[in-house]
């Protein structure tokens, strides 16, 4: 019941803590503290919650990305540029329809996520073998990856009639991931891609728990030292969890190809890779806890944008409540980790207190 009230207690002082602060800051500024809050937390229409599944299942990708590397002690802030990469092949792949239907979805994800795996085993690759960090290699490979795909894309592109706009071939209908209706009304559908994205939660969870990699990875994040004298190659787990990373970033992007888009073009929505970074801290690199994380700040997102009509505030005053959850989760997860850590100390002080006592009972 103890470890219970601790699990629960740690993300509810990260919200309390969140909702004080931000209420702070829209005081200090003279803003309508109580309006704000009133739409923000109001319950959003069908079109509305719509949008948030679509952006929460993008989100949601990125953060269970992210979260494989720091399972493994590694900080791959490298998703923003192996999404981007990854949905540009996918779109190549998937706009010249090489196979029927389906089957030519599936060669694109499947080419996707091994691009990303590529690009973020670069990366594995340096660390594992000249020890460079995975921090500053990843982010040297975002730049390279925007370019690179800016240089493609100039090749490959096709522009619209009318308009100063380029993208990849469209990809046909046989081969687009047809979305599901959550309503009658027109935008009340969600990518289908979801299901996809519950998939990949699903098998993070049972790798990581249910296989001896999984537990091989998550040794070697707590303790190298341990790890290497266990018999675990570190050099081949490093690598190992950047190609996953990777594969799992390349699908960032594909519920957008497929649901939406449905090519790569100039405006192909960015910065999905650094959200997820946020999102699985916030999770604390659990699959239920991420996907938490993903639909919070993806309501967050959805509910801001009335803010400036309706209210008068600027709609970033959701992006300082979104940093400010995530500084107050770790603090507040470490405040709780160290008063569970106090509780079983007086624990065992109890019992030997006692046990010592039972002792001096007895007559000798």
């Amino acid at each position: 019941m103890t470890k219970l009230l601790l699990a629960v207690s740690a993300p509810v002082l990260a919200l309390v803590a969140a909702f004080a602060i931000t209420s702070l800051v829209l005081a200090a500024a003279g803003d309508p503290v109580m309006d704000v809050w009133s739409q923000i937390l109001s319950w959003p229409e069908r079109r509305n919650l719509a949008n948030i599944i679509d952006n929460a299942t993008v989100l949601y990708l990125s953060g269970i990305a992210v979260a494989i590397g720091f399972r493994m002690n590694l900080f791959n802030i490298g998703v923003d540029g192996q999404y981007r990469v990854a949905a540009f092949t996918a779109a190549v792949v998937a706009g010249e329809a090489w196979l029927p239907g389906y089957l030519n979805t599936a060669l694109a994800i499947v080419c996707a996520m091994a691009v990303g795996a590529v690009w973020a085993g670069i990366a594995g690759v340096l660390r594992a073998t000249r020890g460079v960090s995975e921090v500053i290699s990843t982010i040297m490979l975002n730049a390279i990856a925007t370019a690179v795909v800016a240089y493609l894309l100039r090749k490959v592109a096709v522009r619209a009639e009318g308009s100063n706009a380029i993208g990849t071939k469209k990809i046909q209908e046989s081969s687009q991931i047809p979305n599901i209706g959550i309503g009658d009304g027109p935008g009340q559908e969600v990518y289908g891609f979801v299901v996809i994205a519950v998939l990949v939660g699903f098998a993070y969870w049972f790798v990581l728990n249910k296989t001896r990699f999984g537990f091989d990875l998550r040794a070697t994040g707590r303790s190298t030292t341990a790890a290497v004298a266990s018999g675990i190659r570190i050099t081949r787990m490093t690598v190992a969890a950047m190609l996953i990373s990777g594969a799992v970033a390349g699908l960032v992007g594909l519920p957008i190809l497929f649901g939406e888009s449905f090519q790569y073009g100039s405006t192909f929505q960015s910065g999905l890779g650094f959200a997820g970074i946020a999102i699985a801290l916030l999770g604390r690199n659990h699959p239920i806890g991420v996907a938490v994380g993903a639909l919070l700040f993806a309501f967050l997102d959805e509910q801001s944008n009335p803010l400036q009509i309706l209210v008068g505030v600027s709609p970033d005053i959701v992006a300082i409540t979104q940093g400010v959850i995530v500084l107050t989760v770790v603090i507040s997860y470490e405040i709780v980790r160290r008063y569970g850590v106090r509780l079983e100390q007086q624990a065992v002080a109890r019992a030997l207190t006692h046990d010592r006592a039972q002792r001096e009972e007895v007559p000798a």
